[in-house]
C-alpha cells in the first residue's frame, strides 16, 4: 500500500473511526483501525462487533492495499501533527510508514486475517436530516440510564413510521420523548421499533451532524441500524427488548402550570443545589405570579430564591413539588428554549417540562418528584 492524502480529512476520519474502538478490547486486533486504499480513496474503519465506523477520504493511491494499525496511536499521531503538508502512507514489509514534511512514524501492523468482517448495511429505508437527528438524539439521551444492570434502560428507542421517527429514553426517574420528520423510500404503512445503545447512537449522530441527509438502514433481519452520510458510514447493533410504554405514564390532566425563563430557572436551581445534600431535593413553590425555590434543612445549610413566573393554579391553592436538582438542570438544558412550561398533576406524581409553544414534535421531559 502506498498513497498520499491531506492531513485534515485524514485526521477527521481517523478520529471518527476511533470512536468505535472498545475501551477494553477483548482481543488486541479489535483495538486496530483498518486502512484500505483503493483506486482513488482511503477508507478508515473500526469495528468492535457492536458498532462499526467507516470514513472515506480522497487520496492519490499509487499501490492499493489494506493494513491494520493501532487505532488510538494513529489517532494521537494525526491529531498532533500540525501544518498543511500532505501525509504519505507506505507499507514497508510488516510496518506502515507515515510521513508528513519532516515528521516520520513507523507503525507495527496487525494480522489482517484475525480482523472481523465489517457489517454491510442493507439498502437504505429512507433519509433523515443530519442536524435534526443529532439535536433530537442529544436531547433524549440525557434521560437514558447508565446502570448496566438494567441494559435496556441504557438505550434510546426509535419508533419509526412512514413519516416520523419518535425517540424515547428513560432511567425510571425521568422519561424524554422527541419526534422528527423523515422520508421513507417506500411507504409501508407499518411501524418499526428499535432500541439502540444511547451512547453509541449519540456518537453516531454527532459524527453525521453536518450532513444534510443521512440514509437510514433499519435493523430488519440483521439486527443492525445503519447510518450513511456523505463520507461516513456507521452501523449500530440493536438491543433486545423495549422500553416501558410511555402512554401509561404520560399525564394529560394538570392542576397547575408555570411558565418561566429557562436561564433564570437554571441559575436559581444551581444556587439552591449548593446546599442540597446527596439524595435530597430542591422544592418548587408555585404561587400566584411567581415561583419560589428552597433547599436544605433547618438543621443544616439552607437556601431560598425566587424567580418571576406566569402561573395557573387551577385549584386556586399554592403548589409545592420537589425534584432532584440534577434532573431539572438536565431537562432545561435539553429543552434548549428560552422559556419553559412546567405542568403539574400532583406533588407526588410525575411532572412535565415542555417548551412554552408546545410544538407537537418538540421535546417532552417527564420527571418523577421526590418526597
Amino acid at each position: 500500500m502506498k498513497l498520499r492524502t491531506d492531513l485534515a480529512p485524514l485526521a477527521a476520519a481517523v478520529t471518527d473511526a476511533a470512536r468505535a474502538l472498545p475501551a477494553r478490547p477483548p482481543v488486541p486486533v479489535l483495538a486496530a483501525i483498518r486502512l484500505e486504499a483503493t483506486a482513488s480513496a482511503l477508507s478508515v474503519a473500526a469495528f468492535d462487533y457492536e458498532t462499526s465506523a467507516k470514513a472515506t477520504v480522497d487520496a492519490e493511491v499509487t499501490t492499493p492495499g489494506t493494513v491494520l494499525v493501532s487505532g488510538r496511536l494513529l489517532a494521537d499521531i494525526t491529531r498532533t501533527i500540525k501544518g498543511n503538508a500532505p501525509v504519505d502512507l507506505e507499507l514497508d514489509g510488516a510496518r506502515l510508514v507515515l510521513t508528513s514534511d519532516r515528521i516520520r512514524y513507523t507503525l507495527h501492523t496487525l494480522p489482517l486475517g484475525e480482523y472481523p468482517t465489517l457489517p454491510r448495511p442493507a439498502p437504505a429505508a429512507g433519509t433523515v436530516s443530519g442536524p435534526a437527528l443529532a439535536e433530537a438524539v442529544h436531547q433524549v439521551a440525557t434521560a437514558a440510564g447508565r446502570d448496566d444492570a438494567l441494559p435496556i434502560l441504557t438505550g434510546i428507542q426509535a419508533v419509526i413510521t412512514d413519516d416520523t421517527i419518535g425517540l424515547a429514553a428513560t432511567d425510571r426517574y425521568r422519561f424524554a420523548l422527541r419526534s422528527i420528520a423523515w422520508s421513507r423510500a417506500a411507504p409501508t404503512g407499518t411501524t418499526d421499533t428499535v432500541t439502540i445503545p444511547a451512547k453509541s447512537l449519540a456518537e453516531a449522530a454527532k459524527i453525521l451532524a453536518s450532513d444534510e441527509q443521512i440514509h437510514l438502514t433499519l435493523p430488519a433481519d440483521h439486527g443492525v441500524l445503519g447510518l450513511t452520510g456523505h463520507s461516513r458510514t456507521l452501523t449500530l447493533r440493536a438491543m433486545e427488548g423495549r422500553l416501558p410504554d410511555h402512554k401509561a405514564l404520560w399525564p394529560t390532566d394538570f392542576t397547575a402550570t408555570a411558565d418561566f425563563d429557562s436561564a433564570d430557572f437554571a441559575h436559581a436551581v444551581k444556587r439552591m443545589a449548593l446546599v442540597v445534600e446527596r439524595g435530597h431535593a430542591v422544592t418548587l413553590h408555585l404561587t400566584d405570579g411567581d415561583m419560589a425555590l428552597s433547599a436544605g434543612t433547618s438543621d443544616d445549610a439552607s437556601g431560598r430564591d425566587r424567580i418571576p413566573a406566569t402561573t395557573d393554579l387551577l385549584t386556586g391553592a399554592p403548589v409545592s413539588i420537589a425534584f432532584n436538582p440534577g434532573y431539572l438542570l438536565d431537562a432545561v438544558a435539553a429543552l434548549n428554549t428560552d422559556r419553559v412550561r412546567l405542568r403539574i398533576v400532583h406533588p407526588a406524581k410525575p411532572a412535565l417540562l415542555v417548551p412554552t409553544d408546545e410544538d407537537a414534535t418538540a421535546l417532552s421531559y417527564l420527571i418523577m418528584p421526590m418526597r
